[in-house]
């Protein structure tokens, strides 16, 4: 992983759960799993609705006033059965070629995530682009994950650029509204199960099925309107 940074370089940052890695139905699994093991079922939809929101955000919806009580113990359980699960992972197509040709026109790749470090090392080593990538965040460098900023912003402090330099990829409104806080423009893909309307209304500045679509249509993305 490279740390080098051009002063003017253009970055795009992208969420990894959802958008790089196929990460999110046993993300959905596990929450279920949890909350059918502390004694409060939810409703997969609402489940799936959830996720990619701050994990505190997150109980606080799903559980109402019971997320006090019983968030931590959830949190935990859904750690423990979304870690058992981590060898049905793998890169979403295209993905680890899209990293490498924005590498190679000379675009700074940050991964913009707020997963936990042990999550973060198992998603590292699905993806394998380690050439690619200028740097990653995680959970340890902010305290609220999307849709609050956050770690939008410390994803641009990290490849030493400025709102208007970057462009985010992500495949959920909270990725979208977390990049409209920061006053950066976004991409949304359908990966995550959000549709195009959705991520339109939220902000997404243009909307692809899948990172492959937008492999394959990187010349006319805002990608390369923004470095023009």
């Amino acid at each position: 992983m490279t740390n080098d940074t051009k002063p003017g370089s253009r970055a795009v940052l992208f969420d990894i759960d959802g958008t790089l890695v196929d990460s999110n139905y046993l993300h959905i699994d596990a929450w279920d799993r949890a909350f059918v093991e502390i004694g409060h079922p939810v409703d997969l939809w609402r489940i799936h609705r959830s996720i990619g929101m701050d994990s505190g955000k997150l109980l606080e919806r799903l559980l109402g006033t019971d997320a006090s009580s019983l968030g931590e113990d959830a949190k935990k359980l859904h750690s423990s059965r979304y870690l058992s699960s981590t060898d049905r992972l793998r890169p979403i197509s295209d993905s680890t070629e899209l990293l490498a040709e924005l590498a190679r026109r000379g675009h700074s790749v940050v991964l913009a995530t707020s997963a936990p470090e042990e999550e973060l090392k198992i998603l590292l080593g699905v993806l394998e682009v380690d050439d690619s990538v200028q740097a990653v965040t995680s959970s340890e460098d902010v305290g609220t994950a999307k849709p609050d900023p956050d770690i939008i912003q410390s994803a641009l402090e990290k490849a030493g650029v400025s709102a208007d330099q970057a462009v985010m990829v992500g495949d959920s409104v909270w990725d979208v509204e977390a990049a409209k806080r920061a006053g950066v423009q976004s991409i949304g893909v359908l990966s995550g199960g959000f549709s195009r309307e959705e991520l339109l209304e939220a902000g997404a500045a243009a909307v692809y099925e899948d990172i492959a679509a937008l492999l394959r249509e990187l010349d006319d993305s805002p990608i390369a309107r923004q470095g023009s």
